[in-house]
């Protein structure tokens, strides 16, 4: 039996991050407002254990902020704490998020100790313009210096991306993406920016001086991004924000292309385009499409829009699980 895989997650709003990037404002993006100690991280941690299954590979996961930037000494206390539960043997790894640029000898030193499953870097785009724009404050200089280190220390890194920051152009983006796996990630997360009230980027929106993408430009850029890093074997995390419900429901949203769908709708571009082939003019036939494990909703398309397009040629479209198909392989036949 495939095992399930999920993260505890701990987030940590901003602590030690050394700039506010111009679309930041962690506090409504994760629905968090206060940083947790460590009796709430552990509380955080049992409330969720208390619900896993053996057939479980559970991760803790700091998340949110620029863990790396807080002292080692603090550091060491919440790596503590879940190696403890790894001790245990009731959790098998952590993850943690930060900045490139706080990627050191010293923390790299430090993590080193503790069985990480993953680091994941908030590299955003790999264009210096685009960077600066943004306000991140480091260059791809840091990103480059940061895998070396992670690398070296026999770590495994993630790389995440935004779409249409300010400065960024559909080729820039997919630059983006085609750095991200020159340089060896084993996973990415593909975020399209969005205009969150209290930050910058808010700012230039209401003056007029950045444009967000719309939802049908987030699609086309994120189709082609998600494409290449599945032909790459480059594991896709999370499209779009994990978002909180006041995001959900548009309260902490100014702009920008939210949609809770956002990796369905792109993966059924995909599948959309791969399918093309599939439709002749021949409405008397009945097929059978095998598709790759966990594909057949994808394949079908967001909402059914696939299929629906399939069914003006062929009379009956039964789409179907095959594990021996790998990425967007597919095979038909005739029902």
């Amino acid at each position: 039996m495939k095992k399930k895989h999920i993260n505890i997650p701990v987030f940590i709003p901003e602590l030690a991050c050394p700039n506010r990037c111009v679309f930041c404002n962690q506090q409504k993006i994760s629905g968090q407002m206060t940083v947790p100690d460590i009796p709430e991280v552990d509380r955080i941690i049992r409330t969720y254990l208390s619900t896993a299954t053996d057939n479980t590979v559970v991760n803790i996961a700091f998340f949110g902020g620029n863990f790396t930037g807080i002292p080692l000494p603090e550091q060491k206390v919440y790596l503590d704490l879940a190696a403890g539960y790894i001790r245990q043997k009731r959790v098998h790894g952590i993850r943690l998020s930060t900045r490139p640029d706080y990627i050191t000898p010293e923390t790299v030193g430090l993590l080193r100790d503790y069985p990480i499953s993953e680091v994941e870097l908030g590299v955003q785009s790999t264009d210096d313009e685009v960077l600066k724009a943004s306000g991140r404050g480091h260059t791809k200089e840091d990103v480059y210096r940061a895998v070396e280190l992670l690398k070296t220390a026999g770590i495994p890194y993630g790389l995440q991306m935004m779409l249409g920051l300010p400065g960024d152009t559909h080729e820039k983006a997919l630059h983006t993406a085609r750095e991200i796996v020159a340089l060896g990630a084993v996973s990415t997360r593909i975020y399209p920016c969005l205009v969150i009230p209290d930050t910058a980027l808010a700012t230039l929106y209401g003056q007029g001086k950045y444009h967000p993408l719309t939802l049908d430009e987030a699609i086309s850029w994120g189709e082609e991004v998600l494409r290449y890093f599945i032909s790459q074997d480059v594991r896709v995390l999370r499209v779009g924000l994990h978002a909180s419900d006041d995001l959900r429901s548009g309260t902490n949203i100014l702009a920008g292309p939210f949609h809770p769908a956002m990796k369905e709708m792109m993966l059924s571009a995909i599948w959309a385009d791969e399918l093309a082939e599939v439709s002749v003019e021949n409405k008397a036939r009945r097929i059978l499409i095998e598709v790759p494990s966990g594909q057949v909703n994808y394949a079908a398309g967001f909402k059914g829009i696939n299929k629906r397009k399939l069914l003006e040629s062929y009379r009956e479209v039964k789409l179907v699980e095959n594990d021996s198909l790998k990425k967007l392989q597919y095979r038909v036949s005739e029902l």
